[in-house]
């Protein structure tokens, strides 16, 4: 595992370098396009030239298991980076809306993605039951803020949009999981019964306990920092308590995710308190680091993952296809709970347009995918998610440039 994971690491500094050299688009789309590419290349060369070396890039990403490196890996380390980066008392002024959005927009496009697919599964001779289609629904639903807030900053979005984007995404993140995790109860493919009243108590205790194991470790977490003034152990005591407290969130059955959102939002607000000027700047940059080198990693994983994967005539129609269904879903997700909340913020004309172009899929669709047990249906459900997360990362991160401007044009200045 060791020798997989170097060769992927050293596979991916190379791609970030030619990104950074050559190409200059966005970090994380660069890399992922490039190592799609590069999966590309893999495949010709396993062909024609070099027999084995496609084996060989198959059985690296098989050791190192996607769904493991993602899930309970590395997603605890990005999720607290992206919170504690946030601005906590924005977040907290646009709670109304950031919480709306995150609950009620994911729901609505598991729903619309879910029956959408059926049918489009359906119609092109894939036999695709409507529950493993909600659960296609439930993992391609939530965000990646990854690439498309690489893309605010530097068009100097005001940070209330900003915040709006990043918080929506950050939070349906954890909401999506607990949706999959409620679908994957009632097929049968988790250890929980599957009832109905059993999923909603599953829904409540993963997303309620999340928040609440979130809250006590940024409680914790609070208390220690405050009480030293070393940087280097401020550092060690933030990372064991994102790691430590994912671990414990996976053991006491809550969400892991929602809670290293909330962790990561309370030592946000309060940094400015329990960190002298010199600490708090050593710590952000620790874990800013970590976020752009972990994004890098996962992003290249992705590209790399998407060619090695064989698929049919009739999978890569379904993905194509797809692709709209997502976007629509998308779309309509995000209007209908927006048009609910608007009158709490004053947002501009283009934010609805802005988080649907801006809806940018990524690493926990795909590991969800992958950690889907044996079916008649999984290789159906995994080509699908491929098409519509390399059609998010290539063309929307691409693309999105001139609709960023339009919208920080639009919004209106604190």
């Amino acid at each position: 595992m060791l020798t997989a994971f170097a060769l992927l690491l050293c596979v991916t500094a190379a791609l970030a370098y030619l990104n950074e050299r050559f190409l200059h688009f966005p970090t994380t789309v660069g890399v992922a396009l490039s190592g799609a590419l590069a999966g590309v290349v893999l495949v010709v060369l396993d062909a024609l030239a070099l027999p084995g070396v496609g084996h060989y890039a198959r059985f690296m990403l098989k050791t190192l298991n996607f769904t493991d490196f993602v899930l309970n890996g590395i997603l605890s380390l990005l999720l607290f980076a992206g919170a504690l980066s946030l601005n906590a008392a924005q977040m907290l002024k646009q709670r109304v809306t950031i919480l709306t959005l995150a609950v009620f927009s994911t729901l609505i496009s598991t729903v619309l993605v879910g029956f959408g697919s059926y049918l489009v599964f359906g119609a092109l001779g894939l036999a695709v039951p409507l529950i493993g289609a909600l659960l296609f629904g439930a993992l391609i639903s939530p965000t990646d803020p990854v690439a498309v807030l690489d893309l605010l900053k530097r068009a100097k979005v005001p940070p209330r949009l900003e915040t709006l984007i990043a918080g929506e995404s950050l939070f349906n993140d954890g909401v999506g999981v607990v949706i999959f995790l409620v679908l994957s109860g009632l097929v049968g493919n988790g250890e929980h019964a599957a009832s109905v009243v059993d999923a909603l108590g599953l829904f409540a205790r993963e997303a309620l306990g999340g928040v609440l194991l979130g809250g006590v470790l940024g409680l914790v977490g609070l208390y220690l920092t405050r009480t030293i003034e070393n940087a280097a152990v401020e550092v060690l005591l933030t990372l064991a308590l994102v790691i430590g407290g994912y671990v414990l969130a996976l053991g006491l059955g809550v969400s892991g995710p929602l809670a290293m959102v909330v962790f990561g939002l309370v030592i946000s607000a309060y940094k400015d308190r329990i960190f002298t000027e010199e600490t708090r700047e050593q710590v952000m940059n620790f874990w800013e680091t970590i976020d752009q080198v972990l994004n890098i990693l996962l992003f290249a994983f992705i590209g790399l993952d998407v060619l090695l994967t064989p698929s049919t005539v009739q999978q890569f129609a379904a993905g194509a296809l797809l692709i709209v269904v997502a976007l629509a879903a998308r779309y309509v997700s995000v209007a209908v709970p927006f048009g609910l909340v608007r009158r709490w913020g004053n947002y501009g004309a283009y934010t609805v347009r802005l988080l649907t172009w801006g809806g940018l899929r990524g690493g926990i669709a795909i590991s969800l995918v992958l950690g889907l047990p044996p079916s008649a249906y999984r290789a159906d459900l995994i080509t699908a998610t491929y098409f519509i997360v390399l059609f998010t990362i290539a063309v929307q991160g691409l693309t999105i440039m001139p609709l960023v401007q339009k919208a920080a044009a639009n919004s209106p200045e604190e």
